[in-house]
């Protein structure tokens, strides 16, 4: 049987709970290529170690660089605008209430030439947030400057790696 004080000290692990977020809520991040508004909505922080969960913009003209995750599946879903996601060397056109399902190894990227993008982000397990943390700022704070090594260095922290 447990000594006493082993009980009392698991009654007092938190547990995680479940949250209601209104529009805009989430930790707002900048990203440090674009400039494009990033938000965090479920991840490691707020208690689930194995989704993460956010969205995030890229204005006209952007995108995300081909990558893969090693070890997570990844899926998307098209709030705002077109673009074109590349999955595996593949285009393929994407816009407004499409999904896209990427599974871990799969090199892919997004580019939205014309007009702005918003997407949905869901990671399993959850990874992508700590990503953002390390390499993009707070609103208000300046951009960070990071070297296509430094960034190459955090995204194999989190099981990604960019071509």
């Amino acid at each position: 049987m447990p000594h006493s004080n082993e009980i009392e000290a698991k009654s007092h692990n938190p547990v995680p709970q479940g949250y209601v977020l209104v529009a805009g809520e989430g930790e707002h991040l900048i990203h440090f290529r674009d400039g494009g508004n990033i938000f965090i909505k479920v991840d490691t922080v707020e208690g689930s170690n194995n989704l993460g969960l956010g969205t995030q913009q890229l204005p006209k003209g952007s995108g995300i660089p081909v990558h893969r995750h090693l070890d997570r599946d990844e899926a998307f879903y098209v709030l705002e605008g077109s673009g074109t996601v590349t999955l595996n060397d593949v285009p393929h056109s994407c816009e407004r209430g499409g999904t896209i399902f990427i599974p871990k190894n799969t090199w892919h990227g997004f580019s939205s030439p014309d007009q702005e993008l918003v997407l949905l982000w869901v990671m399993v397990p959850s990874g992508l947030d700590g990503f953002f943390r390390e390499t993009c700022s707070r609103p208000g704070e300046p951009r960070k400057e990071l070297t296509r090594e430094q960034i190459n260095a955090v995204a194999l922290k989190y099981g990604a790696e960019f071509r």
